[in-house]
């Protein structure tokens, strides 16, 4: 028997985990995400994961942006909270498509604050009039 193996009742043995998986887990997990999020389409993606309707989901303000995010995120905590609990009703795909979304809907966010950013620093007052 070595380190990484302890018997477990009944003299089975029980492997621990190593943090070499660990580590490899959530690098797989991040990718799987970031994926995601590459390929998300706001339209179809978002009014399976929220109760947004159609005018909602096109509505591409800042204030809309905001409270989608808002309502991701309360959606995600809800389902890490399922998760830990071990309810029966958690779903592995709509927690992984729900950080997904998120994921996509910050970078969204974000380019749009850095494109409105932009176009007032080419808008503002010019000098020697």
């Amino acid at each position: 028997m070595n380190e990484t193996e302890r018997p477990a009742i009944g003299g089975a043995i029980h492997r621990k985990r190593p943090r070499n998986e660990r580590r490899d887990a959530r690098r797989s997990v991040r990718a799987v995400i970031a994926e995601g999020a590459d390929s998300y389409d706001r339209s179809r993606h978002l009014a399976r994961l929220l109760p947004l309707g159609p005018a909602e989901i096109a509505d591409d303000s800042d204030a809309a942006r905001r409270e989608v995010l808002a309502k991701l995120s309360r959606a995600l905590r809800a389902e890490r909270s399922r998760g830990r609990a071990g309810h029966w009703t958690y779903d592995l795909n709509r927690h992984l498509a729900l950080s997904q979304a998120y994921v996509a809907e910050r970078r969204l966010a974000a380019h749009a604050a850095r494109s409105a950013a932009a176009s007032n620093e080419d808008a503002g007052p010019k000098a020697g009039g």
